[in-house]
Protein backbone atom coordinates (compact mmCIF):
# COMPACT_ATOMS: atom_id res chain seq x y z
CA UNK A 1 0.00 0.00 0.00
CA UNK A 2 1.22 3.57 -0.62
CA UNK A 3 2.85 5.81 2.00
CA UNK A 4 2.59 4.16 5.44
CA UNK A 5 1.44 6.56 8.16
CA UNK A 6 0.56 6.30 11.83
CA UNK A 7 -2.98 6.81 13.08
CA UNK A 8 -2.13 10.50 13.59
CA UNK A 9 -0.86 10.86 10.02
CA UNK A 10 2.84 11.45 10.63
CA UNK A 11 5.46 9.27 8.95
CA UNK A 12 6.89 6.44 11.04
CA UNK A 13 9.73 3.96 10.53
CA UNK A 14 8.76 1.24 8.08
CA UNK A 15 9.38 -2.28 9.35
CA UNK A 16 7.61 -5.57 9.77
CA UNK A 17 8.31 -9.29 10.12
CA UNK A 18 7.25 -11.71 7.42
CA UNK A 19 6.55 -15.41 7.95
CA UNK A 20 7.40 -18.09 5.42
CA UNK A 21 8.61 -21.70 5.29
CA UNK A 22 11.44 -23.57 3.72
CA UNK A 23 10.52 -26.70 1.83
CA UNK A 24 8.47 -28.03 -1.05
CA UNK A 25 5.24 -29.23 0.51
CA UNK A 26 4.53 -31.81 3.21
CA UNK A 27 5.65 -34.89 1.25
CA UNK A 28 9.19 -34.04 0.22
CA UNK A 29 11.66 -35.63 2.67
CA UNK A 30 14.60 -33.90 0.96
CA UNK A 31 13.05 -30.48 1.58
CA UNK A 32 11.21 -30.59 4.92
CA UNK A 33 8.87 -27.75 5.82
CA UNK A 34 10.65 -25.42 8.28
CA UNK A 35 8.88 -22.17 9.32
CA UNK A 36 11.01 -19.03 9.58
CA UNK A 37 10.71 -15.26 9.76
CA UNK A 38 12.57 -12.42 8.10
CA UNK A 39 12.39 -8.61 8.34
CA UNK A 40 10.67 -6.31 5.90
CA UNK A 41 10.23 -2.59 5.38
CA UNK A 42 6.46 -2.08 5.51
CA UNK A 43 4.28 -1.32 8.52
CA UNK A 44 1.28 -3.57 9.09
CA UNK A 45 -1.96 -1.81 9.90
CA UNK A 46 -0.76 1.58 8.67
CA UNK A 47 -3.40 3.92 7.32
CA UNK A 48 -3.07 4.19 3.52
CA UNK A 49 -2.45 7.58 1.95
CA UNK A 50 -5.70 8.32 0.14
CA UNK A 51 -4.60 11.72 -1.16
CA UNK A 52 -3.28 10.39 -4.46
CA UNK A 53 -5.79 7.60 -5.01
CA UNK A 54 -7.21 5.64 -6.55
CA UNK A 55 -4.01 3.73 -7.30
CA UNK A 56 -3.40 1.17 -10.07
CA UNK A 57 -3.67 -2.44 -8.94
CA UNK A 58 -0.76 -4.90 -9.15
CA UNK A 59 -1.39 -8.62 -8.63
CA UNK A 60 1.70 -10.72 -7.90
CA UNK A 61 1.79 -14.49 -8.44
CA UNK A 62 4.69 -16.52 -6.99
CA UNK A 63 6.53 -19.58 -8.29
CA UNK A 64 6.02 -23.29 -7.55
CA UNK A 65 6.72 -23.75 -4.75
CA UNK A 66 6.81 -20.21 -3.44
CA UNK A 67 4.89 -17.79 -1.25
CA UNK A 68 3.30 -14.38 -1.14
CA UNK A 69 6.47 -13.00 0.49
CA UNK A 70 9.04 -14.46 -1.92
CA UNK A 71 9.33 -11.13 -3.78
CA UNK A 72 8.96 -8.61 -0.94
CA UNK A 73 11.92 -6.54 -2.16
CA UNK A 74 9.92 -5.87 -5.31
CA UNK A 75 6.42 -5.64 -3.84
CA UNK A 76 7.41 -3.21 -1.08
CA UNK A 77 9.26 -1.05 -3.59
CA UNK A 78 6.28 -0.85 -5.94
CA UNK A 79 3.81 -0.16 -3.13
CA UNK A 80 5.97 2.79 -2.08
CA UNK A 81 5.57 4.22 -5.59
CA UNK A 82 1.79 4.48 -5.53
CA UNK A 83 0.33 1.07 -6.37
CA UNK A 84 -2.02 -1.20 -4.48
CA UNK A 85 0.01 -4.42 -4.47
CA UNK A 86 -1.62 -7.77 -3.74
CA UNK A 87 0.62 -10.84 -3.54
CA UNK A 88 -1.29 -14.12 -3.71
CA UNK A 89 -0.50 -17.16 -1.58
CA UNK A 90 -1.63 -19.89 -3.98
CA UNK A 91 -3.19 -22.96 -2.36
CA UNK A 92 -1.39 -26.24 -3.25
CA UNK A 93 1.58 -24.22 -4.44
CA UNK A 94 3.36 -22.75 -1.41
CA UNK A 95 6.53 -23.93 0.31
CA UNK A 96 4.34 -25.41 3.05
CA UNK A 97 1.50 -27.00 1.05
CA UNK A 98 2.76 -27.71 -2.49
CA UNK A 99 0.95 -30.75 -3.91
CA UNK A 100 0.04 -31.98 -7.39
CA UNK A 101 1.42 -29.79 -10.17
CA UNK A 102 -1.90 -30.12 -12.01
CA UNK A 103 -3.54 -27.98 -9.32
CA UNK A 104 -1.07 -25.20 -10.01
CA UNK A 105 -1.61 -25.40 -13.76
CA UNK A 106 -5.36 -25.12 -13.35
CA UNK A 107 -5.67 -22.62 -10.53
CA UNK A 108 -3.03 -19.96 -11.28
CA UNK A 109 -5.07 -18.00 -13.85
CA UNK A 110 -8.28 -18.57 -11.88
CA UNK A 111 -6.71 -17.27 -8.66
CA UNK A 112 -5.50 -14.16 -10.49
CA UNK A 113 -8.99 -13.53 -11.91
CA UNK A 114 -10.58 -14.01 -8.49
CA UNK A 115 -8.22 -11.53 -6.83
CA UNK A 116 -8.83 -8.96 -9.57
CA UNK A 117 -12.61 -9.32 -9.24
CA UNK A 118 -12.46 -9.12 -5.43
CA UNK A 119 -10.12 -6.13 -5.33
CA UNK A 120 -12.31 -4.32 -7.84
CA UNK A 121 -15.32 -4.86 -5.58
CA UNK A 122 -13.49 -3.81 -2.41
CA UNK A 123 -12.09 -0.72 -4.06
CA UNK A 124 -15.45 0.45 -5.39
CA UNK A 125 -17.16 3.48 -3.86
CA UNK A 126 -19.47 2.50 -1.03
CA UNK A 127 -17.98 -0.98 -0.55
CA UNK A 128 -17.50 -0.43 3.17
CA UNK A 129 -13.91 -1.63 2.90
CA UNK A 130 -10.89 0.47 3.87
CA UNK A 131 -9.89 -0.03 0.22
CA UNK A 132 -12.91 1.90 -1.06
CA UNK A 133 -11.68 4.66 -3.35
CA UNK A 134 -8.07 3.44 -3.20
CA UNK A 135 -8.03 0.75 -5.88
CA UNK A 136 -8.14 1.56 -9.59
CA UNK A 137 -8.82 -1.95 -10.87
CA UNK A 138 -9.40 -0.54 -14.36
CA UNK A 139 -5.60 -0.18 -14.50
CA UNK A 140 -4.36 -3.59 -13.39
CA UNK A 141 -0.91 -5.06 -13.94
CA UNK A 142 0.03 -8.71 -13.42
CA UNK A 143 3.47 -9.74 -12.17
CA UNK A 144 4.19 -13.47 -12.28
CA UNK A 145 7.30 -15.42 -11.37
CA UNK A 146 7.87 -18.84 -12.98
CA UNK A 147 4.46 -20.59 -12.65
CA UNK A 148 3.12 -17.16 -11.77
CA UNK A 149 4.33 -16.03 -15.19
CA UNK A 150 2.45 -18.94 -16.75
CA UNK A 151 -0.68 -17.81 -14.92
CA UNK A 152 -0.23 -14.15 -15.83
CA UNK A 153 0.22 -14.94 -19.53
CA UNK A 154 -2.97 -17.01 -19.63
CA UNK A 155 -4.93 -14.44 -17.61
CA UNK A 156 -3.81 -11.75 -20.08
CA UNK A 157 -4.80 -13.52 -23.31
CA UNK A 158 -2.23 -16.20 -24.21
CA UNK A 159 -4.39 -19.30 -24.58
CA UNK A 160 -2.85 -22.77 -24.41
CA UNK A 161 -2.46 -25.46 -27.07
CA UNK A 162 -4.83 -28.45 -27.50
CA UNK A 163 -1.96 -30.73 -26.47
CA UNK A 164 -1.72 -29.04 -23.08
CA UNK A 165 -5.40 -29.45 -22.18
CA UNK A 166 -4.96 -32.89 -20.59
CA UNK A 167 -1.70 -32.27 -18.73
CA UNK A 168 -2.49 -34.00 -15.47
CA UNK A 169 -5.72 -32.11 -14.84
CA UNK A 170 -8.66 -34.49 -14.21
CA UNK A 171 -11.11 -34.57 -17.09
CA UNK A 172 -9.08 -32.18 -19.19
CA UNK A 173 -9.94 -29.24 -16.95
CA UNK A 174 -7.33 -27.08 -18.65
CA UNK A 175 -9.62 -26.86 -21.69
CA UNK A 176 -11.02 -23.66 -20.19
CA UNK A 177 -7.73 -22.01 -21.24
CA UNK A 178 -7.74 -23.32 -24.81
CA UNK A 179 -6.79 -20.57 -27.26
CA UNK A 180 -9.68 -19.47 -29.45
CA UNK A 181 -12.41 -21.14 -27.40
CA UNK A 182 -15.46 -19.15 -26.23
CA UNK A 183 -14.95 -20.51 -22.71
CA UNK A 184 -11.45 -19.05 -22.54
CA UNK A 185 -12.51 -15.73 -24.07
CA UNK A 186 -15.13 -15.38 -21.32
CA UNK A 187 -12.43 -15.71 -18.64
CA UNK A 188 -10.38 -12.75 -19.83
CA UNK A 189 -10.71 -9.54 -17.82
CA UNK A 190 -10.23 -6.38 -19.92
CA UNK A 191 -8.99 -4.48 -16.86
CA UNK A 192 -5.57 -6.17 -17.24
CA UNK A 193 -3.49 -3.51 -18.98
CA UNK A 194 0.11 -4.79 -18.65
CA UNK A 195 2.01 -7.86 -17.48
CA UNK A 196 5.51 -8.60 -16.17
CA UNK A 197 6.41 -12.30 -16.65
CA UNK A 198 9.52 -13.05 -14.53
CA UNK A 199 11.24 -16.20 -15.84
CA UNK A 200 7.83 -17.53 -16.96
CA UNK A 201 7.45 -21.31 -17.15
CA UNK A 202 5.89 -23.13 -20.10
CA UNK A 203 7.40 -21.70 -23.25
CA UNK A 204 9.83 -24.57 -23.71
CA UNK A 205 7.27 -27.29 -22.99
CA UNK A 206 4.64 -26.73 -25.67
CA UNK A 207 2.15 -24.86 -23.50
CA UNK A 208 1.74 -22.20 -26.20
CA UNK A 209 2.06 -22.01 -29.94
CA UNK A 210 2.27 -18.92 -32.11
CA UNK A 211 -1.50 -18.70 -32.54
CA UNK A 212 -2.12 -18.76 -28.81
CA UNK A 213 0.60 -16.21 -28.06
CA UNK A 214 -0.90 -13.88 -30.66
CA UNK A 215 -3.80 -13.49 -28.23
CA UNK A 216 -1.60 -11.49 -25.85
CA UNK A 217 -2.41 -7.89 -26.72
CA UNK A 218 -1.31 -5.97 -23.63
CA UNK A 219 2.24 -4.63 -23.14
CA UNK A 220 4.69 -7.03 -21.48
CA UNK A 221 8.09 -6.88 -19.83
CA UNK A 222 9.86 -10.25 -19.73
CA UNK A 223 12.75 -10.79 -17.30
CA UNK A 224 14.92 -13.88 -17.77
CA UNK A 225 18.42 -15.31 -17.39
CA UNK A 226 20.14 -17.03 -20.30
CA UNK A 227 21.20 -19.95 -18.06
CA UNK A 228 17.74 -20.64 -16.60
CA UNK A 229 17.45 -24.34 -15.77
CA UNK A 230 13.76 -24.27 -14.76
CA UNK A 231 12.15 -22.05 -17.38
CA UNK A 232 14.79 -22.35 -20.11
CA UNK A 233 15.72 -19.15 -21.89
CA UNK A 234 14.84 -20.60 -25.29
CA UNK A 235 11.27 -21.09 -24.09
CA UNK A 236 10.95 -17.53 -22.82
CA UNK A 237 12.46 -16.29 -26.08
CA UNK A 238 9.82 -18.30 -27.98
CA UNK A 239 7.07 -16.53 -26.03
CA UNK A 240 8.73 -13.14 -26.50
CA UNK A 241 9.16 -13.52 -30.24
CA UNK A 242 5.69 -14.93 -30.94
CA UNK A 243 3.57 -12.57 -28.82
CA UNK A 244 3.35 -10.49 -31.96
CA UNK A 245 0.40 -8.32 -30.89
CA UNK A 246 2.04 -7.14 -27.67
CA UNK A 247 4.36 -4.14 -27.30
CA UNK A 248 6.97 -6.11 -25.40
CA UNK A 249 10.39 -5.79 -23.79
CA UNK A 250 12.85 -8.48 -22.73
CA UNK A 251 15.42 -7.84 -20.01
CA UNK A 252 18.06 -10.58 -20.27
CA UNK A 253 20.71 -11.33 -17.66
CA UNK A 254 23.84 -13.02 -18.99
CA UNK A 255 24.83 -15.92 -16.68
CA UNK A 256 21.44 -15.56 -14.98
CA UNK A 257 19.56 -18.62 -13.75
CA UNK A 258 15.94 -18.91 -12.59
CA UNK A 259 16.32 -16.87 -9.40
CA UNK A 260 17.01 -13.42 -10.89
CA UNK A 261 13.66 -12.10 -9.51
CA UNK A 262 13.87 -13.73 -6.04
CA UNK A 263 14.69 -12.00 -2.76
CA UNK A 264 18.25 -12.55 -1.55
CA UNK A 265 18.60 -15.83 0.35
CA UNK A 266 17.52 -15.52 4.01
CA UNK A 267 20.14 -16.47 6.62
CA UNK A 268 18.32 -19.68 7.59
CA UNK A 269 19.25 -21.10 4.18
CA UNK A 270 22.98 -20.57 4.60
CA UNK A 271 23.47 -24.10 5.98
CA UNK A 272 20.79 -25.69 3.76
CA UNK A 273 22.15 -25.82 0.23
CA UNK A 274 18.96 -26.94 -1.52
CA UNK A 275 17.00 -24.12 0.06
CA UNK A 276 19.79 -21.60 -0.52
CA UNK A 277 19.75 -22.16 -4.28
CA UNK A 278 15.96 -21.73 -4.28
CA UNK A 279 16.77 -18.04 -3.74
CA UNK A 280 20.37 -17.38 -4.69
CA UNK A 281 21.65 -16.87 -8.20
CA UNK A 282 24.80 -19.00 -8.78
CA UNK A 283 26.76 -16.32 -10.67
CA UNK A 284 24.95 -13.06 -9.90
CA UNK A 285 24.20 -10.90 -6.87
CA UNK A 286 20.47 -11.04 -6.06
CA UNK A 287 20.54 -7.62 -4.43
CA UNK A 288 21.77 -6.16 -7.71
CA UNK A 289 19.25 -8.07 -9.84
CA UNK A 290 16.47 -6.99 -7.46
CA UNK A 291 17.50 -3.36 -7.84
CA UNK A 292 17.75 -3.57 -11.62
CA UNK A 293 14.36 -5.28 -11.80
CA UNK A 294 12.82 -2.55 -9.65
CA UNK A 295 14.28 0.07 -11.98
CA UNK A 296 12.86 -1.37 -15.19
CA UNK A 297 9.55 -2.59 -13.76
CA UNK A 298 8.96 0.88 -12.27
CA UNK A 299 9.57 2.43 -15.69
CA UNK A 300 7.41 -0.11 -17.52
CA UNK A 301 4.43 0.05 -15.17
CA UNK A 302 4.72 3.82 -14.82
CA UNK A 303 4.51 4.12 -18.58
CA UNK A 304 1.58 1.75 -19.12
CA UNK A 305 -0.49 2.10 -15.94
CA UNK A 306 0.17 5.72 -14.99
CA UNK A 307 0.98 7.36 -18.31
CA UNK A 308 4.32 8.62 -17.00
CA UNK A 309 7.03 9.67 -19.42
CA UNK A 310 9.36 6.76 -18.67
CA UNK A 311 9.89 5.40 -22.18
CA UNK A 312 13.49 6.65 -22.33
CA UNK A 313 14.40 4.34 -19.43
CA UNK A 314 13.24 1.35 -21.47
CA UNK A 315 14.25 2.23 -25.02
CA UNK A 316 17.99 1.86 -24.54
CA UNK A 317 20.73 0.39 -26.72
CA UNK A 318 20.32 -3.38 -26.67
CA UNK A 319 23.62 -4.40 -25.08
CA UNK A 320 24.48 -2.95 -21.69
CA UNK A 321 28.14 -3.86 -22.26
CA UNK A 322 28.29 -1.82 -25.45
CA UNK A 323 26.68 1.09 -23.62
CA UNK A 324 29.64 1.30 -21.24
CA UNK A 325 32.15 1.95 -24.01
CA UNK A 326 34.36 4.91 -23.12
CA UNK A 327 33.85 6.21 -26.64
CA UNK A 328 30.12 6.59 -25.98
CA UNK A 329 29.99 8.22 -22.55
CA UNK A 330 26.49 9.66 -22.70
CA UNK A 331 22.91 8.47 -23.00
CA UNK A 332 21.23 7.56 -25.38
CA UNK A 333 24.24 6.31 -27.37
CA UNK A 334 26.11 5.23 -24.26
CA UNK A 335 25.14 4.31 -20.70
CA UNK A 336 21.64 3.01 -20.07
CA UNK A 337 19.57 5.82 -18.58
CA UNK A 338 19.59 5.64 -14.78
CA UNK A 339 22.85 3.64 -14.58
CA UNK A 340 26.30 4.85 -13.54
CA UNK A 341 29.30 4.11 -15.76
CA UNK A 342 30.24 0.40 -15.57
CA UNK A 343 27.11 -0.51 -13.59
CA UNK A 344 25.15 -1.58 -16.67
CA UNK A 345 27.09 -4.77 -17.35
CA UNK A 346 26.06 -8.26 -18.43
CA UNK A 347 22.53 -7.46 -19.59
CA UNK A 348 20.48 -6.89 -22.71
CA UNK A 349 17.23 -4.98 -23.21
CA UNK A 350 15.26 -5.60 -26.39
CA UNK A 351 11.93 -4.29 -27.59
CA UNK A 352 9.59 -5.82 -30.17
CA UNK A 353 6.44 -4.00 -31.28
CA UNK A 354 3.25 -5.22 -33.01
Amino acid sequence: MPAPCSSEGEKVPELTTYSDSLGSGPNDPDRPVVPFEFPGRARRGARPDASGGPYPLLIVSHGYPGSDVLLTNLTENLASKGYVVVAISHTDSTHADATAFSSTMLNRPLDINFVLKTMGELGAAGSGSFLSGLVDAEKTGLIGYSMGGYGALIAAGAGITPGTVYWGAPGGNLKIFLAGSPEYAALLDPRVKAIVPLAPWGGGYGVWNAAGLAGLRVPALFVVGDQDQTAPYAGVQFIFENAVNSDRYRLLYHAGDHEVPANPAPPITFTRWREYVHYQEPALDNTRTNNVNQHFITAFLGLHLKGQDYGSYLDVVESSDASNNYNNPGYPDGIWKGFKMWSAVGMEMKRLQP
